[in-house]
């Protein structure tokens, strides 16, 4: 290589880091929370009488959650999320709409609960299918942090359905239930 073109590329190196970049002044100092999706509320199966697959009216269930987030500094940690929710309308629903509850917490790692906010899903399933899927999007979260040494690492973020105590015993009984498209 010849001492132009080399001189040319160190010049052109030395160039690209003196820019700001966008990707630069997003850059975090660590890592974000990580996101935790709770076994025991991570699907709702809703019956009309008996647990069997005639009797079921609702259902529904996390299929995916992404978290980003941002801090720097002192800085409190930013967040966004999107969740992923699969619907089902079983032979016993009365009707083409059903809202859906969820949840997101915010938890010191393995501890407490800092945050728990409600979140409801209306959804109006098409008249020729028993599925509809949503991606609901949670554009501000909050995570207070007491110095800069406190990274994301030190929290989690929960998530999951609205179940009632009877719908987190038949999740954790094993029993599956799921709609294909009629």
């Amino acid at each position: 290589m010849n001492k132009a073109l080399a001189a040319a590329l160190f010049a052109a190196a030395v160039l690209s880091g003196c820019g700001s970049t966008k990707e630069a002044r997003l850059k975090n100092p660590a890592p974000c929370p990580n996101v935790v999706v709770l076994s025991d509320a991570a699907r709702l199966v809703e019956f009309s009488g008996e647990q069997r697959i005639e009797d079921v009216a609702w259902s529904a269930e996390i299929e995916d959650v992404s978290l980003v987030c941002r801090y720097v500094g002192t800085n409190p940690i930013e967040a966004s999320m999107k969740v992923a929710i699969a619907f089902g309308r079983g032979p016993k629903a009365e009707s083409r709409e059903h809202q859906y509850g969820y949840w997101v917490a915010v938890t010191r790692t393995n501890r407490e609960v800092i945050e728990k906010r409600e979140y409801v899903v209306p959804v109006e399933f098409d008249s020729d299918s028993a599925t509809a899927r949503v991606e609901h999007e949670i554009e501000e979260i909050i995570i207070p942090r007491k110095d800069e040494n406190i990274s994301g690492t030190n929290f989690e973020v929960v998530v999951g359905l609205v179940v009632t105590p009877q719908q987190a015993i038949y999740n954790r009984s094993g029993k599956s239930l799921k709609f294909p498209d009629l």
